[in-house]
C-alpha cells in the first residue's frame, strides 16, 4: 500500500474541513451514479419499444437476484468497515490482509450463487406471480444475470474496497467506462444490429453480463498489481480463520439484514402484480426515476460511509456525527427537489418512456401516494449507512427489517385489500418511507453506534 498516499487521504478525512472533504469524495460517486442511472433508463426505454411486458422482465428479475447476492453483500459491508476502520487506525497491514481475505470471500460465495440461482429462478417467478405474459421474459433474463454474478461480486468488491481508503475516482473511472459499454450493447443484442442475433430482453441481461465481467477484470489487474491504495498479493488471499470469523461476525447481520429486505422485494413484487402488469409496469418506471434522484442522495451517503468509518477507526466520535448529520441535510434538499420535479413533470416524464395510457393514469397514484415520501427514505437510507460503516450492521439489520416486513408489506397487502386497488400499496409503500426513518433517526442521535469494532 502506498502510504503517503493513503496517509495524505486520512489525513483529510479525519481533520479536514468536513463539507468540502464531503463533496470531494462525493463527486466521483455521483457521477458514476448517474451515468449507472442512465444506464437503467436506456435499458427501460429500449425494453420499452418491445412492449410492457419486456420492459417489466428486468424489474421483475432484480428483486431476486438482489436477494441472493445479498446473502453474500454482507460481507463486502465487513470488509468496507475493517479496511476503513484500520485506515483510520493507521493499521496499513491489517487493512491489506481484510481486503485480500474480502475478496476472496466474495468470489468463492459467488461461485455458489450463481449456481443456486440458475436452479431456482423459474420457482422463485412463480412464487412472485408473475403474469404469464412476462414469465418467460423474466425467467430468461434473470439467468444470463445469474451466470454473470461472479463478475459482479468480485466489481463490487473492488468498489467497496478503494471507497474503504477515500479513493472514489479509481471506481468510477471503471464503472463510467463498463457502464457507457453496457448503453453501447444493449440496443445491438436487443434488436440485432450489425449482423448479431437480435435475442430481444435476454440481449439486454447479455450486455449487463459482459459489460459488468470487463469492469471485474480490469479491478482485479489494478488491485493485484498494487496499481491502486490496496494491494493484494496471493499472501493476504491466503486464508485466516480468525480474520474470516470477525468478518463473519460482522457480515452476518448484513447478509441477514440485505437478504430479507430483498426478499421483501420478492413478496412486495408478488402483492403488486396481483393488480396486473401495468401497476408493475408503472412501479418499475418509478424505480428508474427514483434512481435517478438517488444518484446524488447515495453518492452523498457513499461519501459519508468512507468519513464514517475512517472518523470511528481514529475514535473521533463526534466528528462523525457531525458528518452524518451534515450528510443528511444535504439528502434532504436533494430529495425534496426531485420529488418535486416527478410530481410536476410527471405525464411527459412516464410517456418518454411508454405511450400507455393506463401506465399513465396509474402513474397519477404512485406519485400522489408514494412519492413524497422519498426524502424521507433519504434519512432512512444515510441512518443505515452510518450504522454499517461504523461496523455495527446488527443495527441496519433491525432497522430495515421493520421497515420492509414490520411497515411496507403488511401496510401494503392490507390497503390494498381494503381499497380494492392497487393504490392502497402506494400509500403502505409510502407510510413506511416515513415511519421507519423516524424511528431510524431517533435511534441515530442515541448515538449508541459510536464505538469502532477494531482493536
Amino acid at each position: 500500500m502506498r502510504q503517503d498516499r493513503i496517509d495524505a487521504m486520512r489525513y483529510e478525512i479525519v481533520e479536514g474541513h468536513i463539507e468540502r472533504t464531503l463533496i470531494r469524495l462525493a463527486w466521483p460517486l455521483i457521477i458514476n451514479n448517474m451515468v449507472q442511472v442512465l444506464y437503467n433508463l436506456t435499458d427501460t426505454f429500449w425494453l420499452g419499444k418491445l412492449g410492457k411486458e419486456q420492459l417489466s422482465a428486468p424489474g421483475t428479475a432484480w428483486p431476486l437476484v438482489w436477494f441472493i447476492m445479498s446473502l453474500g453483500m454482507g460481507f463486502a459491508t465487513a470488509g468496507f468497515a475493517f479496511v476503513s476502520q484500520y485506515i483510520g487506525a493507521q493499521e496499513y497491514e491489517k487493512a491489506n490482509k481484510a481486503a485480500g481475505a474480502l475478496y476472496s470471500l466474495m468470489l468463492i460465495f459467488s461461485i455458489a450463487v450463481a449456481v443456486i440461482g440458475v436452479l431456482i429462478t423459474p420457482f422463485a417467478m412463480k412464487f412472485m406471480n408473475v403474469t404469464s405474459e412476462v414469465y418467460p421474459y423474466a425467467v430468461n433474463y434473470t439467468r444470463v444475470i445469474f451466470l454473470g454474478i461472479p463478475f459482479s461480486f468480485t466489481l463490487f468488491a473492488f468498489n467497496f474496497l478503494l471507497r474503504a481508503v477515500g479513493d472514489t475516482k479509481t471506481p468510477v473511472k471503471i464503472n463510467i467506462f463498463t457502464v457507457f459499454l453496457n448503453i453501447i450493447l444493449d440496443p445491438i443484442f436487443i434488436f440485432g444490429w450489425f449482423g448479431f442475433p437480435k435475442l430481444g430482453v435476454v440481449g439486454a441481461a447479455v450486455a449487463t453480463m459482459l459489460s459488468n465481467t470487463v469492469g471485474s477484470l480490469i479491478g482485479g489487474y489494478l488491485l493485484f498489481t498494487g496499481k491502486v491504495g490496496i494491494h493484494i498479493t496471493s499472501e493476504t488471499l491466503m486464508p485466516d480463520i480468525e480474520l474470516y470469523f470477525k468478518m463473519f461476525r460482522v457480515g452476518l447481520p448484513a447478509s441477514v439484514g440485505g437478504s430479507t429486505d430483498a426478499f421483501g422485494f420478492v413478496v412486495l413484487t408478488r402483492i403488486i402484480y396481483t393488480y396486473g402488469t401495468v401497476a408493475f409496469a408503472t412501479y418499475s418506471i418509478t424505480n428508474r426515476l427514483t434512481n435517478f434522484m438517488f444518484a446524488f442522495a447515495n453518492g452523498i451517503s457513499q461519501a459519508m460511509g468512507t468519513m464514517i468509518g475512517q472518523n470511528v477507526g481514529a475514535e473521533r466520535y463526534e466528528r462523525a456525527k457531525k458528518i452524518a448529520e451534515r450528510a443528511m441535510l444535504i439528502n434532504l434538499i436533494i430529495l425534496g427537489l426531485g420529488t418535486a420535479i416527478i410530481v410536476i413533470f410527471r405525464a411527459q416524464i412516464f410517456s418518454f418512456f411508454i405511450k400507455d395510457e393506463a401506465i399513465l393514469a396509474e402513474s397519477v397514484k404512485v406519485v400522489r401516494y408514494f412519492s413524497a415520501s422519498l426524502p424521507f427514505f433519504g434519512i432512512f437510507s444515510a441512518v443505515t449507512n452510518v450504522f454499517q460503516s461504523s461496523g455495527h450492521t446488527k443495527k441496519s439489520m433491525i432497522l430495515g427489517m421493520l421497515r420492509l416486513w414490520g411497515l411496507r408489506i403488511p401496510l401494503s397487502y392490507s390497503l390494498g385489500k381494503v381499497m380494492g386497488d392497487s393504490t392502497g400499496v402506494w400509500i403502505g409503500m409510502g407510510l413506511s418511507n416515513v415511519i421507519s426513518a423516524l424511528i431510524g433517526f431517533a435511534w441515530f442521535l442515541r448515538g449508541s453506534w459510536m464505538r469502532r469494532i477494531v482493536e
